[in-house]
Order: C-alpha cells, then structure tokens, then sequence
C-alpha cells in the first residue's frame, strides 16, 4: 500500500478528482493548505497599501491506494493538474504499513 500525497493549485481540485475518479479511486483527503516553492509568493495591493504574500494558497490531496494503482494514480494527478506554469505542484508517494476503517476493523487493503 502506498499513500499519495498531491500539492495542486486549488482550482484544478474538480479537474483532479474526476480524473482520480475515472482511475477507480473512491476516497480521498482534501485539506487547504499554504506554501511557496519556485513562485515565491507576489505581491498584492490592498486598499491603496502593497504588502508581500510569501504563502500562496494550495489544496493537498492524501489518497491511500494498493500498489498496482500507484502509477495510474500519479499519471492521472499529473495530467489533470498541468497548467504548464511554475507552481503546478508536487507529488509524493510513500510507504503505508497498516490501514484501519474504523467503522468495521477491516485493516490493510480491505480497508482502504
């Protein structure tokens, strides 16, 4: 099992999910999130004064997925997040040890 994690600009959250959809995903975590990489933040004007943002708005996508969607997964992510600008955004994919819904107690990737 892996976990998929997915900086992405937030606009591009529908266009992610219905791809993510069409791979056979059924759940995922969204969360609002800030950062900055290679776009350093800009400059904004706001009632006549300029002040510097130096954390632009991001949405993070935690998707927990077996092994043999991975690559599906990323190509799905990659393709619907592209605009082709500087901060598109980042995928990580990482080891997932254990897995438990709650609900039935079902662990690993029954319960994903």
């Amino acid at each position: 099992m892996k976990l998929i994690s997915a900086i992405i600009k937030p606009f591009k959250l529908d266009d992610v999910r219905e791809a993510i959809s069409e791979v056979g995903i059924e759940g995922l975590t969204v969360s609002e999130v800030k950062g900055f990489g290679r776009q350093k933040g800009h400059t904004e004007l706001y009632r006549g004064a300029e002040y510097q943002v130096d954390f632009l708005p991001k949405v993070k996508l935690d998707i927990a997925v077996n092994d043999e969607l991975v690559e599906r997964l990323i190509e799905a992510i990659t393709q619907a997040a592209h605009t082709g600008k500087i901060g598109d955004g980042k995928i990580f994919v990482y080891d997932l040890e254990h897995a438990v819904r709650i609900r039935t107690g079902e662990t690993d990737l029954e319960a994903l």
